[in-house]
């Protein structure tokens, strides 16, 4: 299997919205939908024109994972849309440590020095992942006045790359 990673942008957004949507709705039952993230529809605009990106990770030409960030404020991102297919999680393919590590090459290129997160309860693999990369939990209160909230997003996350 031969594995990429890849800024995308809106000629992807029905893909992703696939990847996306499946796996919060079917396999995790979220109450979240398309219209609740119209950032999919518009990735271009969304993510990098801002000064942030979107990246997917494609097995052999199929999308298989995702993950985008926010530039919100100078020097400050918060990441969005980490998501795995199923069938290509785990340690022996790797693909959200990779997605994370692009990502976080961006930053510093960037000069991103604050990265934040949000995320849900029941997610707790994603939970692991986080606080193994040395993300730091943090309370709601506590995050930047800039900070694009999600509705569904009850528990956060900062990393300081610096």
């Amino acid at each position: 299997m031969k594995l990429e990673i890849q800024p995308i942008g809106n000629s992807y957004s029905e893909q992703a919205i696939d990847l996306i949507l499946t796996i919060q709705q079917k396999e995790f039952n979220i109450p979240i939908t398309i219209e609740d993230q119209p950032d999919l529809l518009q990735i271009e605009s969304f993510y990098t024109a801002a000064g942030g990106n979107f990246w997917g990770a494609f097995a052999d030409g199929e999308l298989v994972g995702s993950i985008a960030l926010v530039k919100f404020d100078e020097r400050a991102g918060a990441i969005r849309k980490m998501f795995v297919k199923k069938e290509f999680r785990g340690k022996e393919l790797n693909i959200a440590q990779e997605l994370l590590e692009v990502l976080i090459s961006f930053c510093r290129e960037n000069r991103i020095d604050d990265l934040y997160l949000g995320t849900i309860t029941v997610l707790k693999a994603a939970r692991r992942f986080y606080e193994r990369n040395h993300f730091v939990k943090i309370e709601k209160s506590n995050l930047p006045a800039k900070f694009p909230l999600m509705s569904a997003d009850d528990v956060f996350y900062h990393l300081n790359l610096d």
